[in-house]
Formats: structure tokens, sequence, C-alpha cells
């Protein structure tokens, strides 16, 4: 069924009119339209299907009416079931096979390269191939209002954040995020409006395109939540990055928006190199443009004070943790851009249910809770770990660490780890298979007792053994950890409820 197009009328700050708004109205027609032809748009296979970011292309094309099937070499939890839901066909591997017969197009991760076997069929059989930034730009972004967050930390929140912020307003906005929203429940869909929410990574395209793949979405609204080094496999310093910013801020039209971290040298420097379009800053008791004061110090209360009002607003939410704080401020400041009042985004930020695997509670036994978190990088843990020690709690506050990210496994960051568990009560260590650094000297410095460990099963048990009633155990990777979160309940419920 084809839904009205909402009309673009007062967007706030923005000056934006569409050149034609029959034009748009068309776009939005053809996008309605497309789910109507389910049978008629062609055969999509993905490769690296599993990843978020492509298991939410999937979920978009199948929406737009594509037959869509995939492979990959990890298939799990959460993505897996989310495609299977969605009627998506899914192939563990990257077998030549996987091709026949040839689909329409084959969509290619970032995670190949030359030399897996499927890569080498698509091009030897001449196949057609892009990317899924590419394919996302051609086919979904075109025509919309792009609200991009970008940023070394807290992407999946403050995207996910946003996108509710504009649905809660009726503005019923598409998205595709990196993570499972909880008050959406699916990583990526359509929506029946011009506004499209995009988390936007600066790791690069895919083995034919090395540009940041952020650089295809072209976003008339931008947020900049925080600058790094990260992705120490793809560049070689933080400045190499920082060109990448610099390639984006091109791309944002004088009549969109660009909200920043205040007080982020990084950050600064990519703006001091170039920048047409208006900025707003946010920060936590800073001279920002949107400012948060907090009211509690766990972040799970605070003011804002908005640009333009003199009337600050309070905000008591489920979140904790001073960066969610920041996280809030910087959606706050993108919805505005759009045309969301404020004080309504603001009565918002309580009705937001969080994000799969960002300090996700997946159970408690016997007083003990147990918390899923992405945590990919030193200053992730740390902020993790401050949010949840200033939250209280009378039990341990206990880390399990996976170092799994690419730069995590070329120990770029390794003297920044034992510091970053600095609020933890204990920290278990795991060292994962095929990794060339040791983390013994991680254990040697940490100001807190630690441990490592080189076998999960093993592992759970040591942590359930210790365990007592009111302990806060959080458990840290960007992967599946070996399946360690579920054995650690199982050995739980085996320890304690005898």
């Amino acid at each position: 069924m084809i839904r009205d197009c909402p009309s673009l009328v007062d967007r706030g700050r923005s000056n934006y009119r569409p050149r034609r708004t029959v034009g748009m109205a068309a776009a939005c027609y053809t996008r309605a339209l497309a789910l109507e032809e389910a049978d008629v748009k062609g055969h999509l296979h993905i490769l690296g299907i599993c990843g978020t970011f492509m298991g939410g292309i999937a979920l978009l094309a199948r929406a737009l009416g594509y037959r869509v099937t995939g492979s990959d070499a990890n298939v799990y939890p959460p993505m897996s079931t989310q495609l299977e839901a969605a009627g998506i066909e899914l192939m563990e591997g990257y077998r030549p096979e996987h091709l026949q017969p040839a689909p329409d197009w084959v969509v290619v991760g970032n995670a190949l390269s030359r030399g897996n076997p499927a890569v080498e069929s698509l091009l030897n059989r001449g196949l057609a191939y892009t990317s899924g930034p590419q394919w996302l730009a051609e086919h979904v972004l075109r025509d919309r209002w792009v609200l991009a967050v970008s940023g070394t930390h807290g992407k999946t929140t403050t995207a996910s954040l946003l996108a509710w912020l504009l649905e809660d307003a009726g503005m019923s906005p598409g998205f595709l995020i990196g993570g499972v929203p909880g008050n959406f429940g699916v990583s990526a869909r359509l929506g029946d409006s011009d506004f499209f929410v995009v988390e936007a990574d600066e790791y690069d395209t895919a083995f034919f395109d090395k540009r940041s793949k952020f650089l295809h979405y072209r976003p008339r609204t931008l947020v900049i939540n925080n600058l790094e080094f990260d992705h120490a496999d793809i560049f070689p310093d933080l400045a190499a990055i920082q060109r990448q910013f610099h390639h984006l801020l091109r791309c944002v039209p004088g009549e969109g928006l660009v909200l920043h971290r205040q007080g982020v040298p990084a950050i600064q420097a990519v703006l001091d190199m170039g920048c047409w379009t208006p900025t707003e800053s946010f920060g936590i008791g800073a001279a920002a443009s949107w400012r948060a004061e907090l009211q509690r110090e766990d972040g799970s209360a605070f003011r804002v004070h908005a640009p333009g009002s003199d009337a600050p607003l309070a905000v008591e939410w489920p979140l904790l943790g001073l960066h969610n704080v920041e996280n809030a401020l910087a959606a706050l400041g993108a919805a505005r851009h759009v045309g969301v009042p404020p004080r309504q985004a603001a009565g918002s930020l309580a009705g937001f249910r969080g994000v799969r695997r960002r300090l996700e509670l997946l159970g408690e036994i016997a007083g003990v809770r147990v918390y899923d978190d992405f945590a990919h990088h030193p200053t992730a843990i740390a902020t993790t770990l401050q949010g949840l020690r200033a939250g209280g709690g009378e039990g341990r506050l206990v880390a399990l660490i996976e170092p799994r990210s690419n730069t995590m496994r070329m120990g770029e960051h390794r003297a920044a780890l034992a510091e970053a568990c600095r609020d933890a009560d204990q920290v278990y260590w795991y060292q994962p298979p095929g990794m060339t650094w040791s983390l013994d000297a991680v254990l040697a410095g940490s100001p807190v007792p630690a441990s490592l460990s080189e076998d999960i099963d093993a592992l759970a048990r040591q942590v359930a053994a210790a365990a007592r009633s009111g302990d806060r155990i959080v458990i840290m990777s960007n992967g599946s950890f070996g399946g360690i979160h579920h054995r650690l309940l199982e050995e739980l419920e085996k320890a304690h409820t005898r």
C-alpha cells in the first residue's frame, strides 16, 4: 500500500527546500511503489552479508523488492536471525557455486579481498558487482535528506537515538545502523519519509574502492562525535583518518549543518582544513552550542541548554555514562535541524530502549547481572566502565575483555589497555588465537586484579565460580567472543542455583 509522502516544511534552522516538490513526491512514490513490485527487481547476492552494515543493506534491498541471498564465513545472531526472519537465504563460506546461477548484482563487503574464492569467481566470470556503500547511495539515499553520524565511538548509539527522536516525532525515517536499536528491532529500514539516518563509518569501502564508506553518503546533516586513531590495518596514522573526514566535509552542502563534539583537537584540525557549512558544537559543562549540565554523576539525569533557548530542558533516561549524554546532545541537535523541537526531542529520550550489544543486560542469575558491550577501543572500554561505576551498586564491577578488532590484534592500543580498566574491580582478559602479541604486559601494568585465559570454557567456569550476588559482569568484544555470553549464563546457573 502506497502511503502519503510528507512534505518538507518548517525544517528548523535549515533553508533547504526541494527544487521541485513534485519531483520529491515522485521519488517518494517510486520508493513506495518498489515495495509492491517484489518480483521485478532482480537478484542480489551479498558477500559478507552477516556484517552489521551488509546485513542492513540486505534488509533494505529485500524491502525494495529484490530477491536477496548472501554468503559469509561467520553466520551468527543477531544478524543471522534478523536476515532469516526477512526471508533471506544465508550460505556458509565463500564458495563459487554460491554465485550459480549468476545473480544480477553481487554486492561485495569490505572484509573480502583478492584471493577469496567467491571474489575470484565473480571477476573471472565478469559478473556485475558493486560495494555496499555505493549500492546504498544509488538505490536508497538518492533524493533523500541524509543525516549521517560519524566518529570513532558512539556512532551506533547516536544514530539509534536520532532515528528514535525522528520516529517519536512522527517522521518515520529510514535508517541503516551498525546495531539493532531496541525501539525498532531491526538494523535497517526504508522508512516512509524523505529522511534517512545512516551510521557513517570511516573504514574503507571495498577491495576495489579504498575511500572511506561515508564519502558515498553525501549528508545534509553531519554529526562528528569524536576522532581518535583506529583501524590501524588500513590507516597509517590519525592524519590519514582526518584527511578522509576532510573529504567528507567537502560533501556537506552550505545549507546543511555539521555538529561536532566540543574541545576535540583532532576534530578542530579537520574543520580548520576547510568547512563550508554552518557548525554547532556539543559537550558537557563546556562552552558549546548544545550543553549538558549533569544532575546525576552517572549521566542518567541531566539538563540540556539548547542554542537560542533560555530555559534548560530536564532529561531522565535509562542510559548511563557521560559518553551517552554527549551522544544525546548530538542527536538532539541533528533532530532539530530537520524540524524536531528540542523540548519534544528531550522528552523522547526517556523512551529510548538502547541498542543490542551496547551495555545490553543479558540476564541476572542469583543477583549477578551480565551485560554485553561492543567495546572495541580503550576509550570505549574506559567510558563504559566509568558509566557503570558511576551508576553505583554494592557489588563488584567485573570486566571480561577480548581484544578482537584489527587494531587491537595488531597491538596498536596495548599501552592504553591496562589503564582503560581502572574503574573495574576485576578484569579477565582473553587471548584470542592468532594474535601476534601477548597480553602479559597488560596484566603486569594493570591497576586492578587481572588474569589471562586462552580457553573460553575454562574462562566461563572461572568467572562464574568467583561471582557473587551484587556483581555486575560486562563482556566486551566486537565479535562473538567464542559464545562466552551464553556459556557464562549457563555456568552461573550451575554454580549458584543448585
